[in-house]
């Protein structure tokens, strides 16, 4: 718009418009209103949309100029006009621009010889421009851009970063298992270093790291409890589900609920899993006599109900009312939700059970937690017994160790490969008997709609099982070299004879329970998973070192039980996968490289092993400080 175009505007305002149209129009203009406006009974006439300005109308100009005005809408309303229209009527006023076009448009209607299709982009940037300023901007494309994203963060559109190879390039770095090409490259190195004069083993651990903790959760309780307990409230029934520590972590938070409810426990149900297939019950795993009388004084359990309460639920246990309580429930859900219903009842069942309490919760409940996890559950005399002389012999073979031995926990089961959704070196026959084994064990789970397998991401983010073959070059580049005494906790190894077969290569001297224990000390455990899981607990728990390859219960339950009787210490060698998968996925790495990498690794492994619990940490992992005090420094000293 021109200089002079204005000036006439502003001519015809002084002469035709009111005051009241001068305050509206000013206050608009101020406010941003890209559409400001006159009263209904004013009309000011509007620059006309070329540089010349005609002298007077032409009479078809004049009637157009007629029927504008007859259009022209309420105050308050938009101004846009017909969407199909290529000439619509010229806006009432002239509009604020932060800039000048020079065709003479802005964004209002066409004009000039502009097209219609030219005319509705132009009003389609009005809409939008419109919504931004009036602040619905963020309303309008933020379901667009959550879907957008999802739809990419799905791969719906194949934007896939798997370990397979694209037209444009090789694989993403870490997305393909090499690890077979990078062991044929060091196994000689590593046959060189065989032997050797320094072991690891003996020098894993620094102990300018290591802080001096000891137990005090039973001390802890003592000073909370009393030798008497109130009368009860009722009877509190769980059912404890999974393996061996899940249902662990079962029984020790019924115990905390127990606690803080005043309510009688009754010695937890097993439940039959599906996937363990394991029958046992509480006193097949766990020594029940020791368990009740280690918490007598701080909650009271029972075997069984009493006669008087099985009668009021004529002999069934199926007939007490179940609270579905959810997980990771707060200490005041269960005071005011299951505490009036045991009241009231006389009992009540929680099943499942599996993860029912928050992991922050008042200390007294802490404690109760870590007394009956790390002093009043120990395992039925028959596993024991047999742990013991597995550790012992274990003990006795480690000669050239000093007694200290390597523990390994193996997860690379069927399942659990299957489950991970990785891929190996077994080519298509692997991949049809990993749909097989997933389709039997989650029946549709991985081909829901939208469900996506990336085995290459899923490497690259370190979520893949280690195989026995990447444990042991990790352990021969930290240093343990082949007379290192290694025992291998595991279910059946997915293709036992061909991934087992270069880690006892690095490691002649291993061992698992199947080679520890003769086969009639086994045969009573054969056929029950979390018996046998107990077993290869009890000879992990007291090596010098244990490595830790997949996340799980029994990890975590197994590195807390440590730092609980080593002061404090894990002495757990945890893999960084991703780094993992970046090397082996080089079979050009140098040796001196490798090691170097191994041995950062161990490293920070060391300087983690005396972590504290955070605030939602599980103290089942870290039980400093809720179960255990740090030593006086001369006390420890002397």
């Amino acid at each position: 718009m021109t200089k002079d175009c204005y000036a006439m505007s502003h001519a015809v305002l002084a002469a035709s418009a009111s005051t009241c149209c001068k305050e509206n129009r000013a206050r608009a203009l101020t406010s941003g209103d890209l559409f400001p406006t006159c009263a209904p009974e004013t009309h000011v006439p509007s620059c006309p949309r070329t540089r010349a300005i005609p002298s007077e109308l032409s009479p078809s100009a004049a009637r157009s100029s007629r029927r504008g005005r007859r259009r022209r809408m309420p105050h308050g309303h938009s101004r846009l006009g017909a969407g199909g229209r290529s000439t619509p009527s010229p806006p009432s006023s002239p509009r604020p621009r932060h800039g000048r076009n020079k065709s003479g448009g802005g964004f209002g209607g066409g004009g000039g010889g502009r097209g219609p299709k030219k005319g509705l982009v132009e009003k389609l940037v009005l809409v939008i421009v419109s919504a931004v300023f009036r602040r619905r901007g963020v309303l309008l494309f933020a379901p667009v851009l959550y879907i957008a994203g999802m739809v990419l963060y799905m791969g719906s559109f194949g934007f896939d970063v798997g370990g397979r190879r694209s037209a444009d390039g090789p694989a993403p770095p870490g997305s393909v298992y090499r690890s077979p090409q990078v062991f044929e490259k060091l196994w000689p190195l590593m046959e060189t270093q065989s032997n050797s004069s320094f072991n690891a083993l003996t020098m894993a651990w620094s102990p300018t790291l290591h802080q001096s903790w000891k137990p005090c959760g039973s001390i802890t309780i003592s000073q909370t409890g009393s030798t008497q307990l109130p009368e009860s409230n009722g009877f509190l029934i769980i059912e404890a589900n999974g393996g061996l520590n899940q249902q662990r972590l079962s029984i020790c938070d019924a115990v905390a609920v127990a606690g803080l409810l005043n309510a009688t426990l009754v010695i937890p149900i097993f439940h039959l899993n599906s996937v363990w297939q394991d029958s046992s019950n509480f006193s097949d795993i766990f020594d029940e006599d020791f368990f009740i009388d280690s918490l007598k004084n701080n909650v009271k359990i029972v075997r069984e109900l009493p006669e008087d309460m099985l009668q009021r639920f004529d002999y069934n246990i199926s007939s007490i009312v179940n609270l579905r309580v959810k997980a990771w429930s707060s200490r005041n859900h269960y005071l005011e939700k299951v505490l009036p219903r045991i009241k009231e009842l006389g009992a009540v069942r929680i099943a499942p059970f599996s993860n029912r309490l928050a992991n922050a919760v008042p200390s007294t409940v802490q404690g109760l937690r870590c007394l009956a996890n790390f002093e009043a559950l120990r395992f039925a005399e028959p596993i024991r017994v047999l742990a013991e002389r597995m550790v012992q012999r274990m003990i006795r073979r480690s000669s050239e160790g000093g007694g200290r031995y390597v523990s390994v926990h193996l997860r690379f089961e069927k399942d659990m490969v299957a489950f991970s959704c990785c891929e190996y070196d077994g080519g298509e026959e692997e991949k049809h008997e990993m749909d097989i084994a997933r389709e039997k064990g989650w029946r549709g789970k991985f081909r829901r709609k939208g469900r996506v397998i990336k085995p290459g991401a899923n490497r690259m983010d370190g979520k893949c099982p280690l195989t026995p073959l990447e444990v042991g070059m990790m352990l021969r580049g930290m240093g343990f070299d082949n007379t290192t005494l290694v025992y291998v906790a595991a279910g059946k190894i997915y293709k036992e004879e061909k991934f087992m077969a270069p880690l006892k290569l690095m490691f002649p001297h291993l061992q698992t329970k199947d080679t520890l224990a003769t086969p009639e000390e086994l045969a009573p455990f054969k056929g029950f998973s979390s018996r046998l899981a107990a077993l290869d607990y009890s000879v992990c728990l007291h090596s010098e070192v244990f490595v830790t390859t997949q996340g799980g219960n029994f990890p975590h339950f197994l590195i807390g039980h440590r730092r609980y009787l080593f002061g404090g210490h894990a002495k757990t060698i945890r893999p960084d996968k991703r780094k993992l998968a970046l090397l082996f996925d080089n079979p050009k790495i140098r040796w001196e490289n490798f090691k170097r990498q191994m041995h950062d690794m161990l490293h920070r492994s060391d300087v983690k092993g005396s972590e504290l619990r955070k605030p939602g940490g599980s103290l089942y992992t870290f039980p400093m400080p809720d179960c255990m005090c740090k030593q006086n420094k001369m006390r420890h000293k002397q």
